[in-house]
């Protein structure tokens, strides 16, 4: 909750500042009137991560068809953006922009590249679909292990170019880590670990396949979550299978009834047919289904995903709507775009504003010129004083049990800075439809006694700052109602 001066506002007015600093190199010039621009447009969030963690395929799901990949676009960046009509741009180096043709489907679309991948840096696709009216999604090259001076090259333009970062990973690995761990050698890197969510991307193959394997990936999330290593890292830890999210987003009728079908036969005799691809499509199943229809399934559910949903089925989820449903919530999708949109699309503002922060200090560090210590040193007290900045270190602290709250005063801390969403109702514990006066009372009430924490010297010092946080978060409440906000 802001206090003073807005981070977005100290932003903006830090890039002009530059821009009179480097007023006589165009180019400088140019990269900070393009940040300014970014400040207006929807929030940037990279999908990252090493070679087979499933980026295209939770990119799909997360849009609800099958849109990416690119074929042929293998080391290429692809920007998925809201557009009225399907289209697609090529970026060749060194050539104007290829409009390139764009064949829908009855589940999405197929972009042809038609030239060697080499040539081309960016691809930006526009997709009418509302998953993209506040975001621009990119699908980025697999990130190497990190070279020799600790940096992966890839990473690098991940960064510069996205606002929030998706991580992708199979399990969090140590060799995983170290890529994000060569991201923070900078004064912004450092400040806070807001834009990077890990998510545990093939969560349905934790368990070796088994039936549970799903709630095993959560388990292995949460502990990753309370892992201080992954909490300088991350904000938060989800496990997802894009693949079962996506084939339960776009389950159709007729896969239904085949699913419904597979069910109806005993789970004994059909699981013999599980344990191999080959096994299904081409054994003599205990039910009637198509060697077409078998592969179909096998395409988009993986045999995880029909044994998933077969017991499903069999366990009262029977019409395709329930199925669905209970599909999506099981792959963790639901709770991949709840923290995305907890994490990332209610801070935009904030985020956008720490892409200018490292764009000025990259800036600054590639092209040093005189006064530009000024610009870092105001870019440390924008860090140190925006109270954004507060709200999130201390939900990070919170996460990881640093200060000693209690479970009920570390929930209350955590929710009134933001930590369950950012609007006034959700930070004071309210129904949405709560009176101002309503509003009001609880934010005041709040911030007494959040202010005798602060003030209490029988506490540790880490508890009181920590309690100052909040009460200022209540102290921003409290104006933004003054000034007639909700």
């Amino acid at each position: 909750m802001t206090v003073g001066v807005r981070l977005d506002e100290a932003a903006w007015g830090l890039l002009h500042q530059a821009m009179d600093l480097y007023q006589h190199d165009g180019r400088a010039v140019g990269r900070l009137r393009r940040q300014v621009a970014r400040l207006e447009q929807p929030l940037r969030i990279a999908v990252a991560g090493p070679w087979r963690a499933g980026k295209s395929t939770v990119l799909n799901a997360l849009m609800g068809e099958e849109v990416a990949p690119v074929e042929g676009a293998d080391g290429v960046f692809t920007w998925y953006e809201d557009g009225t009509s399907p289209r697609a741009t090529a970026y060749p180096v060194g050539q104007p922009p290829q409009e390139l043709t764009v064949v829908k489907s009855a589940t999405g679309m197929r972009v042809d590249l038609g030239w060697r991948v080499g040539e081309v840096r960016d691809i930006v696709v526009r997709w009418p679909t509302r998953a993209l009216r506040q975001v621009t999604l990119i699908d980025t090259p697999a990130l190497a292990a990190v070279d020799e001076q600790g940096h992966a090259p890839v990473l690098d333009r991940v960064l510069r170019d996205s606002d929030a970062v998706l991580f992708l990973t199979r399990d969090g690995r140590d060799s995983d880590l170290r890529v994000l761990e060569s991201a923070r050698d900078s004064v912004v890197g450092q400040a806070a670990p807001v834009n990077v969510i890990m998510v545990l991307s093939r969560a349905d193959e934790v368990g070796g396949g088994r039936i549970d394997g799903l709630l095993t990936a959560r388990q292995l999330a949460r502990r990753q979550h309370r892992d201080p290593r992954v909490g300088a890292l991350a904000v938060n830890v989800v496990a997802c299978s894009g693949a079962i999210g996506l084939a339960g987003r776009m389950l159709s009728e007729s896969d239904f009834a085949a699913l419904a079908t597979l069910a109806g036969a005993s789970r004994v005799e059909l699981e013999a047919h599980l344990l191999s691809a080959d096994r299904f499509v081409r054994g003599e199943l205990p039910v009637h289904l198509d060697a077409e229809v078998r592969a179909g399934l096998l395409d988009r559910f993986g045999l995880f995903g029909i044994r998933l949903a077969t017991t499903l089925v069999r366990g009262g989820f029977d019409t395709r709507v329930t199925l669905s449903a209970e599909l999506i919530r099981r792959s963790g999708l639901t709770e991949l775009r709840e923290s995305m949109t907890r994490c990332f699309v209610d801070r935009r503002d904030t985020l956008k504003a720490r892409s200018a922060l490292a764009a000025v200090e990259a800036l600054v560090r590639a092209e040093p010129v005189r006064g530009a210590d000024g610009l870092v040193g105001a870019i440390e007290q924008i860090l140190a004083g925006a109270h954004e900045f507060r709200e999130l270190r201390l939900l990070v602290a919170l996460r990881n049990a640093r200060l000693g709250f209690d479970a009920e005063l570390a929930a209350e801390a955590r929710r009134l800075v933001g930590g369950d969403g950012v609007g006034l109702a959700a930070r004071l514990g309210v129904e949405h439809e709560a009176t101002v006066q309503r509003l009001w009372e609880v934010a005041a009430d709040a911030q007494w006694r959040w202010r005798d924490r602060a003030e209490d010297p029988l506490l540790p010092l880490a508890q009181r700052r920590g309690a100052e946080v909040v009460v200022r978060s209540c102290e921003g409440m409290l104006a933004e109602l003054a000034a007639g906000g909700r």
